[in-house]
């Protein structure tokens, strides 16, 4: 595939394509005679997992390291995993992180729709109020 057109399957612009092979996000791609890019099926897994993973907000540094790891070979498999494991806890404490900051702001809007719903109240009894006193003035 061209870059252009993996470009467009990841959503992803040449450009940063590009940036991610230089800086050993991806590994190298390989080109065909005339020296241009043709990405095969490994080099768009590639993309696909540093895709997931930075979506995740897992650090460019680390996934730099997992490409180098993974190109040296068997003898870093349990590196790669550790450094997954590693990713996954950061991962798995910014998401606690998250629901907190989810949960508080779901208990403000509460409190919000609460006061607002007992000022509707108040509005409405005041509004029944005035209606029953212009009543009485009529009848009168």
């Amino acid at each position: 595939m061209t870059i252009t057109e993996v470009s467009k399957k990841y959503g992803l612009t040449a450009d940063t394509l590009r940036y991610y092979e230089r800086i050993g996000l991806i590994p190298s791609v390989p080109r065909n005679k005339s020296g241009i890019r043709d990405y095969d099926e490994e080099s768009c897994q590639w993309i696909e997992l540093m895709k997931c993973m930075r979506k995740s907000g897992v650090q460019i540094e680390a996934l730099i390291q997992y490409v180098s790891l993974f190109q040296e070979g068997d003898a870093t498999l349990d590196a790669r995993k550790n450094l997954l494991i590693d990713q996954r806890n950061q991962l798995a404490e910014r998401m606690k992180d998250m629901q907190a900051s989810l949960d508080r702001l779901n208990y403000k809007i509460e409190r919000y729709e609460q006061s607002m719903m007992a000022a509707e109240r108040n509005l409405q009894r005041l509004h029944e109020e005035k209606n029953a006193q212009d009543g009485d003035g009529k009848t009168a």
